[in-house]
């Protein structure tokens, strides 16, 4: 695993390579077991004593050791390269998914997001772990044992000819329902999930709304139909490896018959060259299970594949370029672009801005906006009139499609983005908590952001006393545990700890909130935005009335 993690795509494909290698190694170690078993069997049977027997015995055991050594490591291999495999797919699909827009109309909901990472693709393992080893066995091992075969007896070699090609036969026919079946139970599970996880956060509003029993009754439905198509993928693999079964246990009886009615002397015909004596015809018997033991390790690994393939796809779905953030990097904690200076407010200037979501209306059509440096702006508007969007193109969150945001007079481009986004703070409606302690839900991963900063932050944000009575104890996921107005000084705790942040936006800080409470933000704000650019998107009248300037969006002011 070392190397693996060291030279990740070159190890990989070493050890994929070296694992298919020493597994198809390890039945080939039969054969000469086999021909020992055959010759001690055999010498016995024409008189020769217990003693002859010695010899091949030690030599089928040692044997024995190196092909289970073989097929163990080849194994080990096989689900290494496949884990990390897997890795790199998921990788992949976590990095398109963190580069899309905010704004993407086709962004995957996260419930089917985390189906397809988190459960569906662990069908990728046994698809490349077992599938593909077994694929490749079936391909060749019968083709070496048949060249064993085929010079003691021809027609020993026609049975198993003419009966091997049934198995895949058979198998691609009900390969192309398998296939289709896992595909809809994996579409199923991912459609179950988004909805379970888009109810369980509404969970408030439809028992508000008295919906809790609607909400069931699609679930047990929804419940019903995964169990149909899981018990459809299942029957399917159980009627493969059934047809297997049945065709390789004739193939090994008819080879098992022929050699019986040779050795007793009422078929004579079928030697290649001299007639095979019982050596001769116990080394063919032996080798004929193994013969077909690659196609029924194929036909095992079959649902392995069908699962496996549908599994690549979805990951692959979720791969697929969108509308991606400007100026996506996904850099780690320690190579994000910061400065260690204090916060310089910048300028801000919207010049013929031109934004529309999908095939929709244009929800900007040639806007302008500029605002000084330090200057508090509040773009007061009812919802739906565009303020969020207009906040999240400022930040960079979407490229417009005709105009342009200039930060300092620079443009707002894919080069630029992420320079000129390390120099802002969004503070949303509802703040993403992550699952931890109010100190790391501050800190963010930053190594710049030390306990001394995370201890002021949060004395800045008036949640010093909330710390002091939480403790070690950590905030749920999505901030159970925390009130809406505790939330929201968090966020001011994540902006008190940024001070490079010369451009606050926030994205109605105070809607949700009690009077009280939305005081006490709106303080809290404004004290963080002192010397600071802030431009604020809310449709709260005493907010916008603390602001230096109010832009108005109204609906009708857009085409």
């Amino acid at each position: 695993m070392r190397a693996l993690r060291a030279r990740p795509a070159d190890a990989v494909r070493r050890a994929e390579r070296t694992g298919l290698m020493l597994q198809l190694a390890a039945p080939l170690i039969w054969i000469p077991q086999a021909g020992l078993l055959a010759h001690a069997v055999g010498a016995i049977a024409a008189g020769a004593s217990a003693d002859a027997a010695l010899m091949p015995a030690l030599g089928i055991a040692l044997l024995g050791f190196l092909r289970a050594g073989c097929d163990a490591a080849g194994a080990r291999l096989s689900f290494r390269a496949a884990r990390a495999e897997l890795s790199r797919l998921r990788a992949e699909a976590t990095r398109a998914l963190a580069a899309r827009s905010p704004l993407d109309l086709d962004r995957p909901a996260s419930g089917l997001a985390a189906s397809v990472l988190a459960e569906q693709a662990e069908a990728v393992v046994p698809y490349l772990a077992r599938f593909r080893p077994a694929r490749m066995k079936a391909s060749l091992l019968p083709l070496v044992l048949l060249a064993f075969v085929l010079p003691i007896s021809w027609l020993a070699g026609i049975i198993l000819l003419v009966t091997a090609p049934l198995i895949p036969l058979f198998m691609a026919l009900i390969g192309l329902q398998a296939k289709a079946a896992s595909e809809a139970q994996l579409v199923e599970m991912g459609s179950m999930n988004g909805f379970l996880l888009d109810r369980l956060r509404g969970l408030a509003t439809i028992r508000g709304l008295g919906a809790v029993d609607a909400t069931a009754r699609r679930l047990r439905a929804d419940a019903e139909s995964l169990r149909t198509r899981t018990m459809a993928v299942l029957r399917i693999a159980f009627l493969s490896s059934a047809v297997l079964e049945l065709f390789a246990a004739v193939g090994v009886a008819l080879v098992a018959a022929y050699i019986g009615l040779f050795l007793l002397g009422m078929l004579d015909v079928g030697a290649t060259g001299q007639p095979f004596g019982l050596a001769g015809g116990l080394f063919m018997l032996l080798l004929a299970p193994t013969f077909y033991e690659p196609l029924r390790e194929l036909a095992a690994a079959w649902h392995d594949r069908a699962a496996g393939q549908a599994a690549i796809e979805a990951l692959e779905r979720l791969a697929a370029p969108g509308e991606t953030l400007p100026g996506q990097t996904l850099l780690g904690a320690d190579d994000a672009p910061h400065t260690d200076t204090a916060f310089a407010a910048p300028a801000v200037r919207v010049e013929g801005l031109g934004f529309r979501h999908g095939a929709g209306a244009a929800v900007f059509d040639g806007f302008d906006l500029t605002v000084a440096p330090g200057e508090h702006v509040a773009l007061f508007a009812p919802s739906g009139a565009g303020k969020s969007t207009l906040i999240a193109l400022i930040a960079g969150l979407a490229a417009p499609q005709a105009g342009r945001v200039l930060i300092d007079g620079e443009a707002l481009t894919p080069a630029s983005a992420a320079r000129l986004r390390a120099r802002m703070a969004y503070i949303g409606q509802k703040p993403h908590i992550f699952a931890g302690t109010l100190a790391r839900n501050v800190a963010l991963g930053r190594p710049r952001v030390d306990h001394a900063a995370v201890r002021a932050a949060l004395q800045a944000a008036r949640l010093d006393a909330v710390a002091a009575r939480r403790g070690p104890a950590p905030v749920g996921e999505a901030g159970r545990g925390l009130s809406g107005g505790e939330a929201l000084r968090l966020a001011l705790a994540r902006l008190a700890a940024t001070p490079e942040a010369g451009l606050i936006l926030a994205d109605e800080p105070t809607a949700h909130l009690d009077a009280t409470t939305a005081q006490e933000v709106t303080e809290g704000l404004l004290v963080l935005a002192q010397g600071r650019t802030l431009i604020i998107a809310t449709h709260d009248p005493a907010l916008a009335a603390r602001m230096d300037r109010v832009v108005t969006l109204a609906a009708e002011d857009r085409p």
